[in-house]
């Protein structure tokens, strides 16, 4: 059982877990806690029945849903590396190394994420080979759907981690060293060894793998509930503005945006799922998470839900909600001008004594707020960039105005910070750190762009600016990738 330490195996055995909580997933929700060893990933009778297949589908998506993943510390460090939140208890295990940036390949945050997101990687490559061995056991038009969202759901996780644990596409368009790029279903340690791909070649494959997705998902899934949890035809093609955005490809990005983002105000996906802005951002986030708007997020329940240091609630929030780990920082976007005192997203930040704190995820233990991966918002502003950046202004700005004034209906642009390209481009990402507060976006907006992250802190601590030059600027490997992959 020695291998069971290794990073791989317990890369497999959180597979294994996944598929067991499939299984279980036709049970009481309780029953899913308790996993069963690896070897029941070679069960022949895993996928007998469409009941059992829908349950394997429920476990991927489970997977990604993991605590040290989409549940919830992914989300958190792509916001602590950036410059909006101030630490205050300096806890390694609330992603202190990540705020200060002083992480190494045997710290905490490098080597739980890089396991947690392999581990659902892996889900998506043993179900996408168990369903094309049993494709006969569930209706052909369901087949398609669930191979559609495995490569939704392996696409999202390959980006998360290229995007953390290599050096941006732009830099050096993809020259660079990027992931073990696995896809093929792991029941062993036998394929440990596995070279990194290029930058290049991982998001080639994430597209491939979102293409596929988008031609194989159904237009709908029936529900609200389900067209926010799981992924349908918008969903892939949402995720594929962000991909492109990151690629630099401008015009991709155009062309994606345009098959779910109507021509005119009030903008709408006119196919698929109706996508649109909801009317009020608070209903978002307070008491309806499963509106138009969300394209796609984690929903928690009181038995399956990120928990203690893992939720959102528990490290944004302040008591008696949270635990106050993380405040707003006020020389960040809280003290912008531009984020005025009339905006609606003014009322997700809460003063508590003498700091201020974030309360989108305002429900208290056992943390269930939804998650939010991909909102419809985000879709409008990518679109917007990429007009601004191949010189369409005017829509460009359009899509920004109907962004912020959602939340600010009398809010009017000078012109100054419109009238150029530059300028509307500043004002696109700064209206990007104010909607997307807290959902995990600005690491990747910073990096994208080569921007040196900034400098942060307070009287007690401080985490210094960080250049797109310094080792710094990106996640290192984790130790146990390197001790037990010997192609590294």
């Amino acid at each position: 059982m020695k291998l069971l330490n290794t990073y791989r195996n317990r890369g497999l055995a959180l597979a294994a877990a996944c598929l067991l909580l499939g299984l279980a997933s036709c049970k009481k929700e309780s029953e899913l806690l308790n996993p069963a060893p690896e070897t029941s990933i070679l069960d022949v009778t895993a996928f007998e029945t469409p009941d059992r297949v829908l349950g394997l589908v429920n476990g991927m998506y489970t997977k990604v849903k993991d605590p040290q993943f989409y549940g919830g510390k992914y989300v958190m460090y792509g916001d602590f590396r950036g410059e909006e939140f101030i630490n205050r208890t300096a806890n390694i295990f609330t992603g202190y190394d990540t705020w200060s940036h002083t992480l190494n390949s045997s710290s905490n945050e490098v080597q739980n994420l890089w396991i947690a997101a392999y581990g659902a990687i892996n889900a998506c490559n043993v179900f996408l080979q168990g369903l094309a061995d049993n494709n006969s056991k569930v209706a052909p038009a369901l087949a398609k759907q669930y191979e559609g969202e495995a490569k939704f759901l392996r696409a999202l996780s390959y980006f998360s981690l290229v995007t953390l644990y290599a050096k941006p596409y732009v830099a050096d368009n993809g020259a660079s060293p990027g992931l073990p790029l696995r896809l093929k279903a792991e029941v062993s340690s036998a394929n440990n060894d596995l070279a990194r791909s290029k930058v290049a070649d991982v998001y080639a494959q994430i597209i491939k793998d979102l293409d596929e997705a988008e031609a194989l998902l159904p237009l709908t899934l029936g529900s609200d509930l389900l067209n926010t949890t799981r992924a349908h035809r918008n969903s892939a093609i949402a995720l594929k503005t962000r991909v492109y955005l990151n690629m630099g490809n401008m015009s991709k990005v155009i062309e994606e945006s345009k098959k779910i983002v109507s021509d005119v105000a009030p903008f709408k996906a006119l196919t698929g799922v109706a996508h649109q802005l909801q009317d009020d951002i608070k209903v978002v986030f307070n008491s309806n998470y499963t509106t138009t708007e969300s394209v796609f997020s984690m929903p928690m329940t009181e038995l399956n839900s990120a928990t203690g240091q893992n939720a959102l609630g528990f490290i944004f929030n302040a008591a008696p909600i949270g635990n106050s780990e993380y405040s707003v920082n006020p020389s960040g976007i809280m003290g912008n001008a531009e984020f005025k005192t009339t905006d609606a997203r003014r009322s997700f930040l809460v003063t508590s004594g003498t700091a201020t704190f974030l309360r989108k995820y305002n429900k208290p233990s056992p943390y269930t707020d939804y998650v939010p991966v991909i909102r419809y918002s985000e879709v409008l502003l990518n679109y917007a960039e990429a007009l601004a950046k191949t010189g369409d202004m005017e829509k460009s700005r359009v899509l920004l105005a109907a962004v912020h004034r959602r939340s600010d209906p009398t809010y009017t642009f000078p012109e100054a910070k419109i009238s150029t390209q530059d300028a509307l481009i500043a004002s696109i990402l700064l209206e990007r750190r104010i909607e997307f507060l807290g959902e995990g976006l600005r690491s990747n907006d910073l990096l994208r762009n080569l921007e040196t992250i900034p400098a942060k802190g307070s009287s007690s601590l401080t985490a210094p600016a960080v250049p797109s030059t310094s080792p710094s600027y990106i996640f290192p490997l984790p130790n146990a990738e390197i001790l037990t992959n010997r192609l590294l």
